[in-house]
């Protein structure tokens, strides 16, 4: 059987695993990504944790990435709004160097978008929009059948759709857009706490400018379905679904887009690494879900 060398980077953790061709994950390990002193640093990480899951001999058919954008297609160059020493940072070259593997790089939450539409809460499903609501806001758009993918490959930013015009600043951000209100970033700046600790009125309130962040999606795109992931959003449970699925009845009242609904993603944990070997999986033309 088949294996694809898997890599999720985001802005707390990287994570490594390989997974068969057919979405079993076989070996995983991670390490934090936080703090790196420079570019070098952060990618050295990446290097170790790669080799760590290499280690038994068997080859894989090409590695794969999730990584938090912007980056440019392919991910020649990667600007992640949350990894502050990558900017513009050739990662698609340096692993293929690394690696020996081809290598296909795409935003992390297009890569969910794969996952969820291969083998989780999308199976069968042509229109919908896929989220991680984690350190950051990010989305991925499926239409038709096809995930979009934009002029640069960044189509589906969900994260910087303004839901509080008067909201809060986060640095780097347009104030008010969806990433400074709900990413748990935001959260910890404007708390001064973790926002695994923060009150049910915040995971409310959360729960909230996320669900009109996706029912303006549904009004705008033609979808009743969006699935949502990340360590926010799967943490604040229940709590942040019914307020999300209330603000989306209440935003999504057009005839095609009333009946929105929002779901957790069902791949949990394993979502990040199966959307990477899916995105190196479609890179090398094999199918994912008809996707």
């Amino acid at each position: 059987m088949s294996r694809i060398l898997a890599i999720d980077i985001g802005g707390t953790k990287i994570e490594a695993g390989i997974v068969t061709t057919e979405g079993t994950i076989v070996r995983r390990a991670r390490v934090p990504s936080t703090d790196p002193l420079d570019a070098e640093e952060l990618f050295a990480r990446v290097a170790s944790v790669a080799a760590e899951v290499r280690d038994d001999g068997e080859p894989e058919v090409a590695c794969g990435v999730g990584c938090g954008g912007p980056m440019r297609r392919g991910g020649t160059a990667v600007s992640p709004l949350n990894i502050a020493v990558w900017r513009d940072f050739p990662l698609q070259e340096r692993l293929r160097e690394e690696t020996g593997l081809v290598t296909h790089i795409d935003n992390d939450a297009k890569a969910l978008a794969l996952a969820e539409g291969w083998l989780g809460a999308a199976v069968g499903v042509s229109d919908y929009l896929a989220m991680v609501v984690s350190t950051g806001v990010g989305g991925g758009i499926v239409l038709g059948g096809r995930l979009l993918d934009g002029a640069d490959g960044n189509a589906g930013h969900i994260g910087h759709v303004v839901v509080e015009p008067d909201g809060f600043e986060l640095p780097g951000h347009t104030r008010g857009v969806l990433e400074a209100e709900a990413s748990g970033t935001a959260i910890a700046a404007r708390l001064g706490i973790p926002a695994a600790q923060a009150p049910e009125a915040e995971r409310r309130r959360v729960g909230t400018v996320v669900g009109r962040a996706v029912g303006s999606v549904a009004n705008l795109l033609d979808l009743k379905l969006a699935v949502v992931a990340g360590s926010v959003a799967l943490g604040f449970g229940d709590v942040f679904l019914r307020a999300a699925q209330a603000e989306v009845d209440r935003v999504a009242t057009l005839q095609h887009s009333s009946g929105t609904r929002i779901v957790a993603a069902a791949l949990g944990a394993d979502g990040p690494l199966v959307g990477a070997a899916a995105v190196g999986l479609r890179g090398i033309g094999q199918d994912v879900g008809g996707l």
